[in-house]
């Protein structure tokens, strides 16, 4: 009876302690915010790898009935994937028993894959992760349900069949739809959609390929070519942690790639890659401009519908497959040989070129499939070549050739993707080796810095500021409530041009007056003509060492802009989108019978807006009792 006494006093002990140790908790941790994240992060993280989980499976069966049973290809596997302690035969690997047949299968893939996407699913063309990032930045982060199912299987068919393509791009698209989808589901906003849709990307992509932290990185920085996506980065890492530990335990934990000890202790062989950094530089040039000049100036301009199109470029492919069976599929085996410094130099450099074209006659031609593998593959290559040639030129200094395989994985792609976080972490989770960050850092900095106007991320954005996403971020409703009437300035008096008016006069009224803008307005005999458009100060700013012949001769007509006017009871608001949809240094306002009556400039905006945000603030502030 004691025992039981005193059990049951801890019991009232401890839930009389319990409201106040919640209370101390919630003042200093959001769970319900905090804890609903966590929650749907991880959800996304489940279906990601279950979409990863059935995805590989699609791409491995079609890989083995297309090319193992039909061709008799049995391509090297990479050392985490493939049979343990399995031999490399270079000779039996580019001779394939039935090897007329890859003319065929990859055309046959094209087929299949064209007539998918293009009947169910047209959003599920090309590489995928373009699409992905449009959607996010344009799209509302809204992608149909159709995709995730289309682009699975019309990848696997395209990559299995042997199309130079990667599972990169499917899997990110399969993943962002996925997450978006489930923010529908559960009636989330607009904002939320996108976050979920970013978790998705790094569920998927850190699931197959086994780089958590890798896939929450890529999928918050490939949005943009000089910005990260911050707001998203828990949950990616939420989700692709989740992603990765359900696909890990279903398939195995092994990295993709298994490499050899490789080590980076002398800094001297920092210098060198600056010069490979300048060759991955102009090759990933050459890859972006081959890649979209092949879309551009064969597929689109090919009179064929749509899709058929993938089939030429799977006969292209096969072409090329036929006498050098390496470029079929991701190629991820002949990159893991690389690294044990089993192919020749000679098979190197012809992988990495006939991949480029491999890749480009693939998607260029509008077959389902990613680019990260085929990247990975070139920037291997290229670092094969260049590592050999080094130990030949410097054996003292460069002791471990192909070293330089990774280091080009990472360099060449953070050149033509705009990552380099998250390359550099990829490459490492891809290898289990984190003792060349120095190297992949170094050099992918340099690459980055000289190839950012290239990309094969074309639906990059600059930075955040320039996503239509984060609009509204940038434009609260502060301007909302203010009116262009109680900002705007009314002149004593401005100028007025006649179409008619030359050159000369108008740059005599603007070195005379501090006006920037000039309206031009037809004269009439009874009242006033319409404003027919603006002559700006800064067109003209070429013009003002121009012969006097042209002066005489140039009229206000020549050098006028489009006319574009904002109204005294607009919001400050809609001067901001003119000013962004025109780009005008001033505008002129109107009246309420057509006339203008003063003019706003885009530095009034900042000013307003800063006046009304700290009038906010203040606002905000808690009273004192």
């Amino acid at each position: 009876m004691a025992r039981r006494h005193r059990f049951e006093r801890s019991f009232d002990f401890a839930r009389g302690l319990y409201p106040h140790t919640r209370r101390l908790f919630e003042q200093h941790f959001n769970w319900q915010l905090t804890g609903r994240w966590m929650f749907y992060s991880a959800l996304v993280g489940v279906l990601g790898a279950l979409g990863a989980l059935i995805f590989a499976t699609l791409v491995q069966t079609a890989s083995d009935v297309f090319l193992l049973d039909l061709a008799g290809y049995r391509m090297p596997m990479p050392g985490g994937e493939g049979p343990p302690g399995e031999a490399f035969d270079l000779q039996a690997a580019l001779h394939p028993a039935r090897r007329w047949l890859l003319f065929l299968i990859p055309t046959l893939g094209g087929l299949v894959s064209g007539w998918l996407v293009f009947t169910f699913a047209p959003e599920a063309e090309g590489h995928g992760t373009d699409a992905v990032i449009r959607a996010f930045h344009r799209g509302k982060g809204l992608i149909g349900w159709r995709v995730p199912v289309v682009k699975a299987l019309a990848s696997a068919v395209t990559i299995g069949t042997g199309g130079s393509a990667g599972r990169e791009g499917p899997i990110a698209q399969i993943g962002a739809a996925l997450g978006s989808l489930l923010a529908r589901r559960l009636g989330l906003s607009e904002r939320e959609r996108r976050i979920l849709l970013i978790a998705g990307i790094a569920a998927g992509v850190g699931s197959i390929f086994r780089s958590p932290l890798g896939g929450a990185f890529f999928a918050v920085e490939v949005l943009y070519r000089q910005d990260l996506e911050t707001e998203g980065l828990m949950p990616s890492v939420v989700a692709a942690i989740t992603g990765y530990s359900i696909f890990s335990t279903v398939e195995s934990s092994a990295t993709v790639f298994t490499v050899p000890s490789f080590t980076f202790v002398n800094p001297l062989e920092l210098v060198p890659l600056i010069v490979f950094a300048l060759l991955c530089a102009a090759v990933g040039i050459l890859y972006v401009d081959i890649f979209y000049g092949t879309k551009r100036v064969v597929f689109d301009r090919m009179k064929l519908p749509p899709h058929l199109k993938p089939a030429v470029g799977g006969l292209l492919v096969g072409t090329i497959a036929f006498w050098f069976p390496a470029v079929l599929g991701s190629s991820y085996g002949w990159l893991q040989q690389a690294m044990y410094g089993n192919l020749p130099l000679a098979v190197m450099a012809l992988l990495a070129l006939a991949k480029i074209f491999a890749t480009s006659f693939t998607i260029g031609s509008g077959g389902s499939g990613g680019v990260f593998a085929p990247s990975l593959v070139i920037g291997g290559m290229l670092g094969g070549l260049f590592g050999e040639g080094l130990h030949t030129l410097l054996p003292g200094l460069v002791r471990q050739p192909e070293a330089y395989v990774m280091i080009g994985m990472a360099t060449f792609f953070t050149g033509v993707a705009n990552v380099p976080i998250s390359t550099t972490i990829m490459i490492s989770e891809l290898t289990g080796s984190y003792r060349l960050l120095v190297p992949l850092i170094f050099a992918g900095v340099i690459v980055h810095l000289l190839v950012r106007r290239w990309s094969l991320y074309t639906q990059q954005v600059d930075t955040y500021n320039d996503s239509p996403a984060h609009r509204a971020d940038l434009t609260p409703n502060l301007l909302d409530d203010l009116k262009v009437r109680n900002v705007i300035t009314y002149p004593v008096h401005y100028h007025v041009l006649d179409p008619a008016t030359t050159l000369d006069e108008i740059l005599s009224v603007f070195t005379r007056t501090r006006e920037v803008v000039l309206p031009v307005r037809s004269a009439h005999p009874e009242r006033e003509g319409p404003y027919r458009g603006l002559v700006l100060l800064d067109d003209l700013q070429s013009l003002l060492q121009s012969e006097d012949m042209m002066r005489r001769f140039v009229v206000a007509a020549d050098v006028q802009v489009p006319f574009a006017a904002v109204h005294l009871d607009d919001s400050l608001t809609t001067v901001l989108e003119v000013f962004n949809r025109t780009g005008y240094p001033e505008l002129p306002v109107l009246d309420e019978q057509g006339r203008i009556t003063g003019f706003i400039r885009q530095g009034q905006l900042i000013t307003e807006y800063h006046r009304a945000y700290l009038r906010h603030e203040q606002e905000s502030l808690p009273t004192s009792p």
